[in-house]
């Protein structure tokens, strides 16, 4: 016999369960319910929720940046010189030249420009460090996080107009849209949640 101000469902106590000590976020079957599928969901998508940290596929994706051209340079239309965070790839002839090698042993003087292909390498490090902390121990903001993202996005722009300038040259900036593509993705629902807490 049910006792006086409880319905057929049971009460939910202050604790998230109800009568019978099930947790309220599942059925009655043991499935988790609504809020346990948008969580896992939105985690499987890399996505941070608000409250939250980065999680591995957060990380994961980051990651996936350094196989991402972060500029593609095309001479009169023909050969290619792919630009990634570590490193640059040249099509005619083809050759690998890292990052170090491009800074510190084949080039001298190099025009400001230049400058924002390693700041931005290192604000995208930072940002992946910043991802892994929050990942591994909890400690990261994502508005650090993905203000890091925005940036080198934006230093990545930089270079892309600085080798636009060149004669029969032509860059395209494919790594500021990845950076500013993840920063959105991943950390925009976080960052602003901090800003307009009761949305």
């Amino acid at each position: 016999m049910s006792s006086p101000g409880s319905d057929a469902g049971g009460d939910v106590g202050a604790d998230g369960r109800d009568a019978r000590g099930d947790d309220a976020g599942t059925d009655e079957s043991g499935t988790p319910g609504a809020a346990d599928t948008d969580a896992r969901v939105e985690a499987r998508f890399a996505r941070v929720a608000p409250g939250a940290h980065s999680t591995v596929g957060t990380v994961l994706l980051l990651l996936a940046l350094l196989f991402v051209p972060w500029s593609v340079q095309v001479f009169s239309g023909r050969d290619a010189t792919f630009v990634f965070a570590w490193g640059l790839l040249n099509t005619n002839p083809p050759s690998v030249t890292t990052l170090y090698e491009f800074l510190f042993v084949y080039t001298r003087g190099l025009p400001e420009y230049i400058l924002a292909w390693p700041l931005s390498t290192v604000l995208y490090g930072g940002a992946l460090v910043s991802a892994v902390s929050g990942w591994l121990v909890g400690w990261e903001d994502p508005r650090v996080t993905g203000g890091l993202l925005a940036v080198a996005a934006v230093a990545q722009l930089q270079l892309a107009w600085g080798f636009s300038l060149q004669p029969t040259r032509t860059a395209w900036p494919v790594g500021a849209l990845a950076l500013l593509s993840v920063a959105w993705w991943c950390y925009w629902p976080a960052v602003r949640a901090s800003f307009d807490p009761e949305d």
